[in-house]
């Protein structure tokens, strides 16, 4: 049988500014408009105690008014010109994503530079925007999804950024003032912690001139903040009761960090176990063979100072224990290398076939050469992944299936779970 042919993955420049500003970036000329997706290394496990939601509330807060233009003005502008301007925080970073037309693009900088280096945080907007965190976070006390993770984390980190809600909680948000709001965008967003992937109708030297017009104001340092390293507190079971007919159950433990180089065995695993739809082996024993559930997935979360292997189900109150002991079944048979070269193959064609297609639009790019710079892996990495993937071998399985799934789970279950202590 002849070679499957290598399928093609765009050309990656590296961009240094003058200013010394890095930026990776694919140039894709046939469609005048391109997206850059950008990172600081600024996330909420940096918010204090008594104020988490704070990155989360400046997020929702640096498009609503900076520079010369109030929150109305600024919010026009954008519209006015087709701009997309928006951002975001996680545990680990502080995210924004720019869209917009070739031919408004030097506008488009400029409100992005605007946003970043002179945000207004005016007293209506600040106002406006907490009622809108406060009412999800309202909302969200009623999302079983939403509580079964989030007692999840508080158990796993209680005691550490990480185990604190993103969102923050009422009484934080209440407490945060103006001057937090500032704090966190002159203390946190540096040139040493942004990173930056950019695709679409620019090349390199056009793209350096933005970048030390845009970000070149930015200190160079953020403020000495460092979380501890940590890692997750397994072995128990977390119940928050809830009065509704089905529970949501979330369990997991440690993962393997992204730079790691058992990572792509790693994807390989979570696939046979639970990242692989109707093949995984945890959808076909707990819904297809017994109908015990909708649906029951897994996925690596690339927490930086934690890395995370996590998974939930959600299922009628009466048939929650027997879902989480098949779960736990599963995860010890890979953890005592049952595993099969089919799987393997499988797993691989699937892994390294559908890569390319997440990479078919430039914001799928952008995005993708944004965590390329964060986690270190290199320019060439698009073309280096699915060899690596490739190269897994069914020892090499095995011996991460035992790194990976050994060992106790932490398990939360939001609902009113039958037979479970």
């Amino acid at each position: 049988m002849a070679d499957r042919p290598r399928p093609f993955f765009p050309r990656v420049e590296e961009v240094v500014s003058p200013k010394g500003i890095r930026a990776y970036l694919v140039t894709e000329r046939s469609v005048p408009f391109l997206t850059l997706a950008l990172h600081f290394r600024a996330g909420a496990v940096l918010d204090p105690p008594d104020r988490c939601g704070l990155a989360t509330m400046v997020a929702g807060l640096l498009d609503e008014g900076a520079g010369p233009y109030d929150s109305q003005a600024f919010r026009r502008e954008l519209e006015d010109n087709a701009i997309r301007l928006t951002f975001d925080a996680d545990l680990d970073g502080f995210t924004g994503t720019l869209k917009t037309l070739t031919a408004t693009r030097d506008h488009a900088f400029d409100l992005l530079r605007l946003a970043l280096l002179e945000p207004r945080f005016d007293p209506e907007p600040i106002e406006r925007i907490r009622s809108q965190i406060q009412a999800e976070l309202r909302r969200r006390e009623s999302d079983p999804d939403y509580v079964s993770a989030r007692a999840w984390y508080a158990r796993a980190f209680d005691g550490h950024g990480y185990g604190r809600p993103v969102r923050g909680t009422l009484e934080t948000i209440a407490r945060i003032r103006r001057e937090d709001l500032v704090g966190f965008a002159r203390e946190r967003l540096a040139r040493a912690d942004l990173a930056i992937g950019v695709a679409g109708d620019i090349g390199p030297e056009e793209l350096a001139v933005l970048l030390d017009r845009t970000f070149g104001g930015l200190p160079e340092r953020s403020a000495p903040v460092e979380p501890p390293p940590t890692e997750p507190r397994l072995g128990d079971t977390v119940l928050v009761p809830m009065p509704i007919p089905q529970s949501v159950v979330t369990f997991g433990r440690k993962g393997i960090a992204r730079n790691d180089p058992d990572y792509y065995a790693a994807t390989i695993a979570n696939y046979i176990l639970g990242g692989g739809g109707f093949s995984s082996r945890l959808m076909q024993e707990v819904r297809e063979k017994r109908g015990l559930a909708y649906s029951v997935y897994t996925y690596l979360a690339d927490v930086r100072l934690a890395p995370l292997w996590l998974g939930a189900v959600a299922t009628s109150n009466e048939r929650v224990a027997r879902s989480i002991a098949l779960v736990r079944e599963e995860v010890a048979r890979l953890a005592e290398g049952e595993i099969d070269d089919r799987e393997l193959a499988d797993a691989k064609t699937y892994l390294t076939g559908s890569f390319p297609l997440r990479l078919a639009t430039n914001d799928q790019l952008a995005r993708m050469l944004l965590g390329m710079m964060v986690h270190g892996l290199g320019r060439d990495y698009l073309e280096r992944r699915n060899e690596l993937v490739s190269a897994v071998g069914p020892e090499d399985l095995r011996r991460v299936c035992r790194r990976l799934y050994a060992g106790p789970l932490l398990v939360a279950v939001a609902g009113r779970p039958e037979g479970l202590e």
